[in-house]
């Protein structure tokens, strides 16, 4: 059985007492470990380190939000894998759409990115997903597949077994839209295909794919029971622990 991995990404929002207090309510209501259950939270940077602490002891891990593709040096404003791990991380979300557009970052990018954070030890979430005219114009496929063989390109099996896709459609994050449940499969089963094509049967089993954009408590659990949806990379329902622990909840009875 493939894992299944409930990551929220808390983007610029929570200083660091509120982040304390968010991720003591989580903690409060996450429930036992449940095997091939994972659940990650990826608050700012500010807050990182705090949340490591409290996290400690518990099956909750700690992400973060992008990192450089650099390992030291005068890059100001750049934090690199080795400061990640040290403040308690073992994932880190890259690529996201909000970067790609915001930050100009291409696939060569995020492929370098990536590289770094398994050498020391993270596990990327590794984001993809097409705008809403490129969806108009009948290309999301092709959007897609360029956009894993970019930044999956030159990875081992052993790399890959450490990876995590998440399929985001640009047009449903943050704003209310959200796929259809028969509209994210059919993506997520594009990626798991072009996956075999790059890699290995295995390997495309193997690897989990999580389905973002607009993930809210009322449409986890139809999103999850697709075959090939293996999770869900959560925005603005994980800032409030209730709307976090359902569909957490939803993961654990369904996948």
């Amino acid at each position: 059985m493939r894992e299944t991995v409930i990551a929220g990404n808390w983007k610029m929002y929570k200083t660091i007492p509120e982040s304390a207090e968010l991720l003591r309510d989580i903690l409060a209501g996450i429930g036992a470990e449940v095997p091939g259950r994972t659940v990650v939270v990826c608050p700012p940077f500010t807050s990182l380190a705090a949340a490591g602490e409290i996290v400690k002891g518990s099956h909750l891990r700690v992400g973060a939000q992008d990192m450089s593709e650099q390992d030291e040096g005068a890059f100001t404003g750049e934090v690199s894998a080795a400061m990640l791990r040290s403040a308690g991380c073992t994932f880190v979300i890259l690529g996201h759409s909000e970067r790609r557009q915001y930050h100009a970052e291409s696939d060569e990018r995020v492929n370098r990115k990536a590289g770094k954070a398994l050498a020391a030890g993270l596990r990327p979430i590794v984001c993809v997903g097409e705008r809403l005219e490129e969806r108009e114009r009948g290309v999301t496929a092709a959007v897609v597949s360029s956009q894993i063989r970019g930044t999956l390109a030159g990875f081992t099996r052993e790399e890959m077994a450490q990876v995590v896709i998440a399929y985001e459609p640009v047009w449903a994050i943050g704003t209310g839209k959200t796929a259809t449940p028969d509209q994210a499969q059919e993506v997520h089963a594009h990626i798991r295909d072009l996956l075999r094509q790059m890699q290995d049967q295995a390997t495309a089993e193997e690897t989990p794919i999580l389905y973002g954009g607009s993930v809210k408590p009322d449409n986890a659990a139809d999103l999850l029971r697709q075959p090939d949806i293996d999770g869900a990379l959560v925005g603005g329902a994980c800032l409030k622990a209730e709307s976090f622990l359902t569909i957490v909840s939803a993961a654990k009875s369904i996948r």
